[in-house]
């Protein structure tokens, strides 16, 4: 495995977690508004027919190899994170939660902090 400079080249693929069971499928990076740098993944983890739906990971220690992307986050804990239709957008209200739900630092400031690149 490998880091990968340019995390949008893997949409696509399936994500899986540090025991390699399968999360999902990459669908889109988020950038970190203040350094535009890969802040989190959405990945699209299906569901009941016709009801998928994006959960966001952290890009935090990505890995891919040949076939997959491999995040640091359990497939239970990043089922369990916040989530936003495939064709929904994540309210500014809720990138807090996000942060929260893995545990890291949202900071305060006024501007949103996630952006779909």
């Amino acid at each position: 495995m490998f880091t990968v400079e340019n995390l949008r080249d893997w949409v696509g693929i399936d994500v899986l977690d540090p025991d390699s069971k399968k999360i999902g499928v990459l669908e889109a990076v988020y950038v970190d508004t203040i350094s535009d740098e890969p802040s989190f993944l959405t990945i699209d983890v299906g569901g009941l027919i016709g009801k998928h739906h994006l959960v966001f990971v952290p890009a935090i220690d990505v890995t891919v190899t040949p076939k997959s992307v491999r995040v640091r986050y359990s497939k239970d804990l990043v089922r369990d994170a916040p989530q936003i239709a495939v064709d929904g957008e994540l309210p500014a209200v809720d990138e807090p939660k996000v942060f929260a739900h893995y545990h890291l630092d949202y900071g305060v400031g006024p501007e949103r902090r996630l952006a779909r690149r």
